[in-house]
């Protein structure tokens, strides 16, 4: 065999460098990579207050149809929206009603255990916290950030039908891109019946200072 010196072994990339460890060096890079793209989704901002529109609850007490506003730290918490409404001494429960940046709507319905949502765009979990619970609290793939085929609805869209909205008027509603959030949920109260007490309590507590 021809003897081979060091300058050769060096162009070759051969002189120190070990098979498995390379390999090893490439799947750890692998998992930081896979780490990294989990940080990614965790690390969503907050939506601060500017970035609310407005965030309410609504029921019924006594037959009377009641509107209040919520803190807005549940507009970023799933969870604790939920929680909130329940607590709500509504006859049939609670909805609640949030508008982020005039272009995300939610619906939370809950009564007792059960409970509804609804996001206006699928494409919104790539952005904002509660966005992102809804997705997962209803096992949905989240869209890819530049993928606009896949922003569309998404949970029960039929949630408030039984209070005056079908099904087919609240899709028609989200697919409306003239349509900001805030109006969306404007009409959604028009719609249930609790336009003037929706109005009344967003002008107040959400209005312009």
């Amino acid at each position: 065999m021809a003897d081979i010196d060091e300058d050769q072994l060096e162009s070759f990339g051969l002189d120190d460098e070990d098979p498995r460890q390379s390999a090893s060096s490439r799947d750890l890079a692998e998992v930081d990579d896979e780490d990294d793209s989990d940080d990614d989704l965790d690390d969503l901002e907050d939506a601060e207050p500017e970035d609310i529109d407005f965030i309410v609850a609504a029921y019924r007490e006594d037959g009377q149809s009641m509107v209040n506003a919520l803190s807005e730290d549940l507009a970023n918490d799933l969870d604790e929206f939920i929680v909130q409404l329940r607590r709500l001494p509504g006859d049939g429960g609670a909805v609640g009603l949030l508008s982020l940046v005039g272009e995300v709507a939610v619906i939370v319905r809950v009564r007792g255990r059960h409970v509804q949502v609804m996001l206006s765009d699928s494409a919104a979990a790539n952005d904002w916290p509660i966005a992102r619970d809804i997705a997962e609290f209803l096992d949905e793939d989240i869209a890819e950030e530049d993928d606009d085929d896949d922003s569309e609805p998404i949970g029960d869209l039929g949630i408030l039908k039984d209070l005056g909205l079908p099904e087919f008027d609240l899709t028609a509603m989200c697919d409306d891109l003239d349509l900001g959030s805030d109006q969306l949920l404007t009409e959604v109260a028009d719609k249930i019946k609790i336009g003037p007490q929706f109005r009344k309590v967003v002008e107040t507590e959400f209005g312009d200072d």
